[in-house]
Order: structure tokens, then C-alpha cells, then sequence
């Protein structure tokens, strides 16, 4: 992966310094004024040298901070904002969402605001930071999927610089952080231009980065033009809960079996079937990820359409890695 050098990493975002200094209460003050309250501790007895640049628009801002020695960091919930860190030098360990993500040259990590965190960022660690308040993502996110959210947008918290959307990110965020230390955004407040890189910069982290609404914004980009195909997905979406065979699904689109099938696996890759099983296993886990109300994880199954919990099981882990208790 292509990472700024040394020198330029260094000098991003320099011309906007909000802190800089050894006294750790100061620290804890001035970060959380420029984020949310937290706990900040030493972890050992070393030189703290806070160094924090900021610059802020109208719906995100972009920072670069570092402690100088290791720190420990508990914000709680975040609430009303994302939080995406890219280590620019040394390491920090992130606990979220119930993973812990070693974070270095080939881990960034972003930061749900309904989700409890704790951080350790250690001797030396220095990140960029792009901060994203929580109606802006939401908001472009209804506009790229074309309807009502049904609740929270929830990313993994792990990012993979080493893969192609991790680093189509990186390069965004750090050429926005470039193009501000050379004053060519938010130099003299919010204007069109900063909009639209507001506006950008979103719409690339929710193209790029694995969310619980991936799975909504990957079908409209693919979405078929075919009059018979909108009608088997509209079908197919309305009635997920049902047991649904594909011979109905063709009935209902006006196709027979062996056309349904060529027009998804032209769109999509798969079988009718293979797609259907896969909305379900999304939609149980925008589901089993619910911080409030959420139904057990046999609830979740059969209203989604899996009828044998094994399979469902053995499905969800396939598809996502992870339990369904794991949420």
C-alpha cells in the first residue's frame, strides 16, 4: 500500500494547531472539546507531548494527533459521530463492538457512535482522523440507496489499507487533510467546494467500507434494467420472510425458470436462490446488531425465512465469519 512518506505525513493539517502540550489534564480538556468527553491515562511513566491539529467544516473534521507516549483512551459511546483513524506512525489496539483490531501501517479502524470503545494508542502513534457527524452519513446514505434508513448505519470496525477499498479511502481522506494544509479547503469557512468534498468523502467510506447497509448500496449500483427482473427483486424483497420457491419468483416477474436465472446471474452472479438466501443472512444481521429491542437470535431467523436453525447458522458464518450470537 502506498503511504505518504515521513515528511508530508508529518506536515498534514500543520497550518491549523489547536494543542500543544505535556499536561495531561490540558489534553484530556482540549481533545474533548474537539470531540466528546473521555477518559485519557498514562500508561507508563513516559513524556506525554501532545501535539493536535484541527480543522473543522460544516458536517466532519479532519485532524492529526498524537500523545507521544502511550495512552490509554475511553470515550464510552461516541453518540453523535463516526470516529475513522488511520495510523500515520506506530500502533494502538481499539476494542469495538466486541473485536479487538491491532491498528498500524495496514489497519486503520473506524468507530461506530452507538457502540462503546476503548483505545490504547501506544509510544509514539500518531493518526489522521476524519470525524463524521451522524445526520450528514445519514443523509447521504438514504441518497445513494434511494429510501428511508430503518436505523443506524453500523461499519466494521476494522479497515483493510491492504485491500482496494481501504486504500481508495485512505486516499480520499488524505487528500482532503493535503489540500487543506495547503489552503485550498477550509481556508475561509464552508463553501461549495467544501460541501461537495463533505459530501464526497462520505459517499467513498460508504462504498468502501463493509457496513450492515453494504448489501443495499451494492444492489442499486448492479440493479438490473430489465422491466421482469425489477418485478422478481421487488417480489423476491417483499417477501423474504416467505417460503419462496423459484418458481414463484419467475411466475411473479413474468419469466420462466431458465431466463430468472441467467438475468441474475448476469446482474449478480448468483441463482435466485443464492441471492434470496443472501438478503436474509443480511437483513438478520442489521437485525441481530440492534442495540435496543433486539429479538433473540431464533426470532431473528424465522422472521427473515430460515425454518432449521443449523443451516442458518452454518449460513451466517460462512457469509460474515462470525456467530449469530455474536451480533
Amino acid at each position: 500500500m502506498a503511504q505518504p512518506d515521513p515528511h508530508s505525513a508529518k506536515a498534514l493539517l500543520s497550518g491549523f494547531p489547536i494543542l500543544r502540550t505535556e499536561d495531561l489534564s490540558e489534553a484530556r480538556a482540549v481533545v474533548g472539546q474537539a470531540f466528546c468527553d473521555h477518559r485519557l491515562d498514562m500508561r507508563r511513566d513516559a513524556q506525554l507531548r501532545v501535539r493536535h491539529n484541527h480543522v473543522g467544516g460544516a458536517e466532519m473534521s479532519l485532524n492529526t494527533l498524537g500523545y507521544g507516549a502511550e495512552v490509554e483512551i475511553d470515550p464510552g459511546q461516541l453518540q453523535h459521530f463516526y470516529l475513522l483513524q488511520f495510523p500515520l506512525a506506530g500502533a494502538a489496539r481499539i476494542q469495538h463492538r466486541g473485536e479487538t483490531v491491532e491498528a498500524g501501517a495496514d489497519t486503520a479502524t473506524i468507530l461506530n457512535p452507538d457502540r462503546d470503545a476503548r483505545m490504547i494508542w501506544g509510544e509514539g502513534c500518531r493518526k489522521l482522523l476524519l470525524q463524521v457527524n451522524c445526520g450528514h452519513l445519514e443523509r447521504v446514505a438514504e441518497d445513494l440507496i434511494g429510501a428511508p434508513l430503518q436505523g443506524a448505519v453500523r461499519f466494521d470496525p476494522r479497515v483493510d489499507l491492504t485491500q482496494t477499498g481501504g486504500q481508495r479511502l485512505f486516499q480520499q481522506v488524505t487528500a482532503a487533510a493535503r489540500a487543506a494544509t495547503h489552503g485550498n479547503l477550509w481556508r475561509d469557512g464552508a463553501g461549495l467546494n467544501e460541501a461537495w468534498v463533505e459530501r464526497e468523502l462520505v459517499s467513498v467510506l460508504l462504498e468502501s467500507q463493509p457496513s450492515n447497509i453494504s448489501h443495499m448500496l451494492w444492489r442499486v449500483a448492479r440493479a438490473p434494467t430489465s422491466r421482469e427482473m425489477r418485478r422478481a427483486l421487488d417480489y423476491l424483497h417483499a417477501n423474504i420472510s416467505e417460503p419462496l420457491r423459484v418458481e414463484d419468483i419467475a411466475r411473479e416477474a413474468g419469466l420462466n425458470i431458465r431466463s430468472l436465472q441467467l438475468g441474475f446471474k448476469a446482474a449478480y452472479g448468483v441463482s435466485p436462490m443464492r441471492y434470496l438466501r443472501d438478503v436474509r443472512l443480511d437483513a438478520a444481521r442489521y437485525l441481530l446488531s440492534r442495540r435496543q429491542n433486539r429479538e433473540s437470535v431464533t426470532q431473528v431467523a424465522y422472521s427473515v425465512g430460515f425454518s432449521h436453525l443449523g443451516r442458518f447458522s452454518q449460513d451466517y458464518r460462512a457469509r460474515f465469519g462470525t456467530s449469530p450470537s455474536a451480533g
